[in-house]
């Protein structure tokens, strides 16, 4: 269906939006542009990745699975309904729908989230060989190099990982992820003491002290070295230069599990897990605490915060049942 002027307008004016940032703006501009064309698959495709964006999958699939009800090889409808399994950990579901789309849309990004999906379910090198077709035409494309060598290494090949980071250093010299792979590499075959102590030189340089990688990277050594108040203190500094980044908050949190101050435990990993519900482990140790503590209620009241702004989560769904007659349980024995 062709976009009449009027809804084109729109349409540009969303994607710019978009880009920016101010998905509250692209949803009013598309929702303009669906009063005047309220069957326009594109209109709706790009309303759902801007749910997409806002973590509103519930209303991202219903568009999705209504243009898929007239079209059921549109490619951004299949796009949308795998980016939506891809984030609730259903990657068979999320890979089957990634490959119909890029099937039908041979641009290279859904593409690579073939191979990340593909990585998630540990099929390395089917993973790389897909990037490796991706690769053959765009050899220096930043996004592909990265994946390429976050598989390799989960194929534990730290050579040809360090290999891929050295080229994607020199495309971009300023990416702190890039340059903390490289410390974290060359470090291997360091004893860990000696990298903990070249990392604490490195984030004390100028250039390096707000670099949230390289703190991040120093509190992951101190945490293995079983230093945990030190990693603790790594990883806070680390997100506060990275807030929006939940691993930060995620590994305060188990350091001070593992010290066992489970108030500051629980308030760190709540952080994480309102950001990412999906993550088995942050729930799992946050019902621990929060039961261990008898603190059912102030469990169920974050399950419910959490399920608010995550309302298509069916396992957080289940959880917060369970925990309604777990307290019921408890209050009736007392």
């Amino acid at each position: 269906m062709k976009l009449t002027r009027f809804s084109r307008i729109k349409w540009e004016k969303a994607v710019d939006f978009r880009k920016r940032g101010q998905f509250r703006e692209a949803e009013d501009e598309l929702k303009e542009a669906l009063d005047e064309q309220p069957e326009s698959p594109a209109l709706r495709a790009s309303l759902a990745q801007v749910y997409l964006m806002q973590e509103r999958l519930l209303e991202a699939r219903v568009l999705a699975e209504s243009i898929l009800a007239e079209d059921p090889q549109y490619p951004e409808a299949l796009y949308v309904m795998g980016e939506i399994f891809f984030r609730q950990e259903r990657m068979e579901e999320a890979l089957q729908y990634y490959r119909q789309a890029a099937l039908k849309d041979k641009r290279p990004y859904i593409t690579l989230r073939v191979a990340r999906t593909l990585r998630r379910m540990e099929q390395y090198e089917e993973a790389l060989d897909t990037l490796d077709s991706l690769l053959l035409h765009q050899k220096d494309n930043r996004y592909f190099l990265k994946e390429k060598a976050l598989v390799l290494n989960r194929m534990k090949r730290s050579e040809a990982a360090l290999a891929v980071y050295e080229d994607l250093r020199k495309l971009d010299p300023d990416d702190s992820f890039v340059r903390k792979e490289i410390v974290r590499l060359r470090g291997e075959d360091r004893s860990r003491e000696s990298t903990i102590e070249e990392l604490e030189k490195v984030v004390s340089l100028p250039s390096q002290k707000d670099d949230a990688q390289m703190h991040g990277l120093l509190g992951q050594k101190l945490k293995e070295a079983g230093r945990l108040r030190e990693a603790a203190a790594a990883f806070h500094e680390a997100g506060k230069m990275a807030p929006e980044n939940s691993y930060f908050a995620k590994q305060e949190g188990f350091c001070y599990y593992g010290l066992g101050e489970y108030p500051e435990a629980a308030e760190y990993l709540s952080r994480a897990f309102q950001k990412d519900p999906y993550d088995y482990y942050v729930k799992g140790t946050l019902k621990k605490i929060y039961t261990s503590t008898g603190r059912t209620k102030d469990f169920i009241d974050l399950l419910e915060k959490t399920l608010k702004e995550h309302p298509e989560n069916v396992k957080l769904m289940g959880t917060l049942q369970a925990m309604k007659k777990q307290l019921a349980k408890e209050e009736q024995e007392t």
